[in-house]
């Protein structure tokens, strides 16, 4: 039963970052068309439990590191939940 709710659960979480990823670009777009405000961001690619972060200013690469960071902590407390619950 779990796993029959797991995967649709995991197409819609993958809709939804798509949906969020572009909605974020549009936004950013239309901010930087809006003015002279200087876009400032940063992104993170986790491969396995290393992050490859970058980004346009000390302060977002900083932030950046700290979500992948307790990103990646979390990925491993749900890993060993399900080691030790589906055991």
């Amino acid at each position: 039963m779990v796993q029959t709710v797991l995967g649709p659960l995991g197409l819609l979480l993958v809709f939804a970052g798509f949906i969020v990823s572009l909605v974020a670009v549009i936004l950013l777009i239309l901010k930087a068309m809006k003015g002279k405000r200087k876009v400032k961001g940063g992104g993170a690619v986790i491969i396995g439990p290393f992050p490859i972060i970058f980004g346009t200013d000390k302060e977002s690469v900083k932030m950046l590191l700290l979500l992948s960071i307790v990103l990646i902590v979390l990925i491993f407390i749900v890993m060993a939940f399900s080691y030790y619950a589906f055991k």
